[in-house]
C-alpha cells in the first residue's frame, strides 16, 4: 500500500510543527507586551494648525448645540469664569494586568467624599485583568488634562502601576475605518468631546498601555512578571494540544486507510 501523496505532501514531524507553534506563539506574546498595532489602524499624531482660543460666546453657543443633541441628560454646563464641565466616557483596552492593593475592601461612598486613600492602607500587591472594554464615564471640567483623566481612571480601580505605563487615546470613524490617535498629556479631553459632540461613533476616548517601543521590563512588578510567565506557557500548553489534535486526526484517517485497504480483496 502506498500513501496518498496529498497526504504526505508537506508532511513534518512533531517536533517540527511544536517548535514553529512555539515561535509564533512567543512573537506573537512579546509583540502584544509591546503593544504593537497594524499602522492601518494607528494614526499619528499630527501637527494641528494654531487656533485662537474660542471666545466665551463661542464656547456657550457650542456647548448649547451640543446639549440640543445629547439625550442621556450628561450635557455640560457653563460657569460665569469660562469654564465648563461635563461627562466623558472611557473604553479600557488593557491586554496586560495591572497592579492593585492585596486584600482591600471595596471604596465606599465615605471614602470617596473624605478622599481616602485605600491602597496606602497596606503594602501587600497582587495583579489581575481588567474586565477588556470596560467603559467607565467621568464628569471633568474643561481644564481637566489628560494626565489627570489617567490618574482618575487608576485611582477609581485603586490601580497603583506608574500612570506613565498608560496613554489615552482618542478613537475616530473616518471613511469606514477606525483609528487611534494618541493625546498629549496636556490636552483636555472635555473641549475635544464638545468640538466633536456627544456621539461617541464620531470620537471616543480610549486607555491603552503607552507605547514606547521597547518593553522597559524594569517598570514591571515581580506579580507582573510572574503573569506574563504564566500566559506564555499557557500558550504554549494551547499550541500543544493544538497540534497533537491534529496529528491524533492524521492518525485516525491513515488507520481507516489501512482497514479498508486491508478487508478489500489483493
Amino acid at each position: 500500500m502506498t500513501v496518498d501523496s496529498s497526504m504526505s505532501s508537506g508532511y513534518c514531524s512533531l517536533e517540527e510543527e511544536l517548535e514553529d507553534c512555539f515561535f509564533t506563539a512567543k512573537t506573537t506574546f512579546f509583540r502584544n507586551v509591546q503593544s504593537k498595532h497594524p499602522s492601518k489602524n494607528v494614526c499619528k499624531p499630527a501637527e494641528e494648525p494654531q487656533c485662537p482660543p474660542p471666545t466665551l460666546q463661542e464656547i456657550k453657543q457650542k456647548i448649547d448645540s451640543y446639549n440640543t443633541r445629547e439625550n442621556n441628560c450628561l450635557g455640560m454646563k457653563l460657569s460665569e469664569d469660562g469654564t465648563y464641565t461635563g461627562f466623558i466616557k472611557v473604553h479600557l483596552k488593557l491586554q496586560r494586568p495591572v497592579t492593585v492593593p492585596a486584600g482591600i475592601r471595596p471604596q465606599s461612598i465615605y471614602d470617596a467624599i473624605k478622599e481616602v486613600n485605600l491602597a496606602a492602607t497596606t503594602d501587600k500587591r497582587t495583579s489581575f485583568y481588567l474586565p477588556l472594554d470596560a467603559i467607565k464615564q467621568l464628569h471633568i471640567s474643561s481644564t481637566t488634562t489628560v494626565s489627570e483623566v489617567i490618574q482618575g481612571l487608576l485611582k477609581k480601580f485603586m490601580v497603583v502601576d506608574n500612570p506613565q505605563k498608560f496613554a489615552l487615546f482618542k478613537r475616530i470613524h473616518k471613511d469606514g475605518q477606525v483609528f487611534f490617535q494618541k493625546l498629549s498629556v496636556a490636552d483636555r479631553p472635555l473641549y475635544l468631546r464638545l468640538l466633536a459632540g456627544p456621539d461617541t461613533d464620531v470620537l471616543s476616548f480610549v486607555l491603552k498601555e503607552n507605547e514606547t517601543g521597547e518593553v522597559e521590563w524594569d517598570a514591571f512588578s515581580i506579580p507582573e512578571l510572574q503573569n506574563f510567565v504564566t500566559i506564555l506557557e499557557k500558550e504554549e500548553q494551547d499550541k500543544i494540544q493544538q497540534v497533537q489534535k491534529k496529528y491524533d486526526k492524521f492518525r485516525q484517517k491513515l488507520e481507516e486507510a489501512l482497514r479498508e485497504s486491508q478487508g478489500k480483496p489483493g
